[in-house]
C-alpha cells in the first residue's frame, strides 16, 4: 500500500474509532498525525505540526471569549432587544435576517468566516431566547455567508475568478456568483421549513412577548420540542440600556466588525484584543468568561485540520487529484473532482482546494465535452457549500456559540449535515451545471 493511501486510511479509522468511542477526533487526528508523519514519512515535529491552524485557533478562542463577556455583562441582551424592535418583533423573520445580513456582507468583500464569527454569536442568542432550534440559525447564518462567497468582490470570487483566468479558461463571474447563490437560497429554504420554519409562522409569536421557560410549559412548547415557540408570555423583561461596559463592548464589537470588513485585520486577534480591554476594564466579567470558551471544540477542530495540513503537505492531495485527471471519461472525471473538492473541503481551506483542482481540471476541459464555466460553477459549488461542516471555520463557529448543553448535539447535527452535502452537492451541481447544463 502506497504511503497516500495509508494516510487515507488512518484518517477513516480516525474517524471509526471517535465514533465507536466517547474520545475526542481532534486528540485522535493530533496522534495520528505524530504516528503517520513520523513513521510513515519520516516527518519530525515542525513538518508534523506546520498545519496546526493556528489563525483558526485564535478565532475559536478570541470569538468565544469575547462573546462570553458579552454575554455576561448584558451585551448581548441588549442587541437582541435592538434587533426585535427592527424586525418589528416578527421571530419567523429572524432567521432570514441572519442570512441576508451574513450574505450581504459576504457579498460586499468580507471573509465568510468573519461574517459567521460576527453574526453567528447574535443569532444564537436569538435562537435561545425564542427558542429556535439553533441547528436552523447556525445554518441559516452559514449558508447565508456561502450564498454571497463568489460575487465579483467577494473574497472566493476574486480567487476562482484568476484562477479560471490564469489557466487560460473561459469564465463567467455572473454566472458564477447567481449559481451559488440560488443554491444557498435554495438550501436556506430547506433548512428553514425542514428545522421549524412552519412553526414559527404558524405561532405568529412576537419577540417583545417574552417566551416561556420550562417553568412555564405550554401545549405550543411541548409539541414542537426546542423547535416551536412558546405562545404563553410572561411580564416583559426590563429594557436595557447601554451603561459603561456595554457601551465600551459594542464599540469593540463595531471595531471588530470594521477591522475585518474594511481593513482586512484577522478576526481572531481583533477579538481577543477586544476581549482583552474588556476584561481590563472590568475584571469581574471576565472573571469565568475564559472556562466558557468550548476548549473540546477547539481540540477537536484543530487536531483534524492539523491532520488534513498534513495530508496536503506530504502529497495526499495532489495523489488524488492525478488520479482523477487521468480517468478517461471526462464527466465522470469531473463528478470526482467535484466530489473530492467537497471531500476535502470539508475539513480544509476551500480557497486552497480550489486553488489546486481547478487547474487539474484543465485536461478534462480539453476535450471539449464539458464547459468550463459550468464545471468551475459546479466545482466551487461543491467546495464551498460544504463549510457548514463542523470542522470547517464556519461550521466550528457555529458549534462553539451554540448554547452549553446542545453543543454536543448541534455538532452531531452538522457532522450529519455537512457530510449529507458532500454527497448531494457534487450530484446535484454536477448534474444541472455539466451534464444537462453544458455551460
Amino acid at each position: 500500500m502506497s504511503p497516500e493511501l495509508i494516510s487515507i486510511v488512518v484518517l477513516a479509522a480516525v474517524f471509526l474509532i471517535g465514533t465507536l468511542r466517547s474520545i475526542n477526533l481532534g486528540a485522535l487526528a493530533l496522534v495520528a498525525a505524530f504516528v503517520v508523519g513520523t513513521w510513515v514519512f519520516d516527518d519530525h515535529a515542525p513538518e508534523i505540526l506546520a498545519g496546526f491552524p493556528a489563525n483558526l485557533f485564535v478565532i475559536l478562542v478570541g470569538v468565544t471569549y469575547l462573546f462570553a463577556m458579552a454575554k455576561s455583562n448584558g451585551t448581548v441582551d441588549w442587541l437582541v432587544q435592538w434587533a426585535v424592535r427592527a424586525v418589528r418583533g416578527r421571530v419567523a423573520a429572524i432567521p432570514w435576517v441572519m442570512f441576508a445580513v451574513s450574505a450581504t456582507l459576504v457579498a460586499l468583500g468580507a471573509v465568510s468566516p468573519a461574517a459567521v464569527a460576527i453574526i453567528a454569536p447574535i443569532g444564537m442568542a436569538f435562537a435561545v431566547r425564542y427558542r429556535i432550534n439553533p441547528l436552523m440559525m447556525g445554518l441559516m447564518v452559514v449558508h447565508g455567508s456561502a450564498a454571497g462567497n463568489f460575487s465579483p468582490l467577494g473574497v472566493l470570487g476574486v480567487i476562482t475568478n484568476g484562477v479560471v483566468e490564469r489557466s487560460d479558461l473561459p469564465g463567467s463571474p455572473t454566472f458564477l456568483f447567481l449559481s451559488n447563490a440560488v443554491f444557498n437560497l435554495a438550501l436556506g429554504a430547506v433548512i428553514y421549513f425542514a428545522l421549524g420554519g412552519l412553526t414559527l409562522i404558524r405561532e405568529g409569536t412576537r419577540a417583545t412577548e417574552e417566551p416561556a421557560d420550562d417553568e412555564y410549559p405550554t401545549a405550543a412548547g411541548s409539541a414542537t420540542g426546542s423547535v416551536g415557540i412558546a405562545t404563553r408570555t410572561r411580564p416583559a423583561s426590563q429594557t436595557l440600556t447601554l451603561n459603561r461596559e456595554r457601551t465600551i463592548t459594542v464599540l469593540g464589537m463595531v471595531g471588530l466588525a470594521a477591522g475585518a470588513l474594511i481593513f482586512d485585520l484577522d478576526v481572531g486577534l481583533m477579538a481577543m484584543t477586544v476581549a482583552v480591554v474588556l476584561a481590563l476594564v472590568s475584571p469581574e466579567t471576565a472573571k469565568n468568561a475564559l472556562g466558557q470558551v468550548s476548549w473540546g471544540v477547539v481540540l477537536l477542530i484543530c487536531g483534524i485540520v492539523t491532520y488534513v495540513g498534513l495530508l496536503e503537505a506530504i502529497g495526499t492531495v495532489d495523489y488524488l487529484g492525478n488520479t482523477i485527471a487521468s480517468v478517461s471519461a471526462p464527466l465522470l472525471a469531473a463528478l470526482i473532482v467535484c466530489f473530492v473538492g467537497a471531500i476535502v473541503s470539508a475539513f480544509a481551506s476551500t480557497t486552497g482546494i480550489l486553488g489546486a483542482l481547478i487547474p487539474l481540471a484543465v485536461p478534462l476541459l480539453g476535450t471539449g465535452s464539458i464547459g468550463a464555466v459550468g464545471l468551475v460553477a459546479a466545482l466551487s459549488i461543491s467546495a464551498s457549500v460544504v463549510d457548514s461542516s463542523p470542522f470547517s471555520t464556519n461550521g466550528a463557529l457555529v458549534v462553539a456559540n451554540s448554547p452549553k448543553d446542545k453543543q454536543d448535539t448541534v455538532y452531531r447535527q452538522l457532522m450529519i449535515w455537512g457530510f449529507s452535502l458532500v454527497l448531494i452537492a457534487p450530484v446535484l451541481s454536477w448534474t444541472v451545471l455539466v451534464w444537462m447544463g453544458g455551460w
